[in-house]
């Protein structure tokens, strides 16, 4: 039997960049297309940029926890993060390629595919981002 696949749907965002940022995941299970949980995480004061790689790590941790052996797909619409670890662009930035070295290590064992997606398939992540943005705390449901 092949190993469940999971996608992570992620985003982040800032208000002023920096200033206050959020970010959203959402994690879905690829065949019956059940969402299996939803997380927000209040970054506090960030770029964009950081915010976006917060929510593809909550994601990608929250998938991890809840299928140790699934196979994830990681869809964003951060052409920077999935070009970054995917390894088709370099990251210069140190708190990028720190946020990228715990991201390689969190994921280390499991087959992981980076997707870009235009910002309107990411509407889920996106109002995720917003409300723990909203809410000025992390949530997770």
């Amino acid at each position: 039997m092949s190993p469940r696949e999971l996608i992570v749907e992620a985003d982040g965002g800032s208000r002023g960049n920096p200033g206050q940022a959020g970010s959203g995941a959402v994690v879905i299970d690829a065949t019956s297309g059940e969402i299996l949980a939803e997380i927000g995480v209040y970054v506090g004061v960030a770029s964009n940029n950081v915010a976006e790689y917060r929510g593809m790590l909550a994601g990608v941790g929250r998938a991890i926890a809840l299928d140790p052996e699934a196979v994830l797909r990681v869809r964003m619409d951060s052409k920077l993060v999935v070009e970054q670890m995917s390894g088709r662009w370099k990251i210069k930035h140190p708190a990028m390629a720190e946020l990228a070295a715990e991201a390689r290590e969190l994921l280390t064992g499991t087959p992981v595919r980076f997707e870009w997606v235009p910002r309107l398939e990411n509407a889920r992540a996106d109002r995720l981002a917003n409300e723990a943005m909203d809410r000025r705390e992390s949530f997770e449901r």
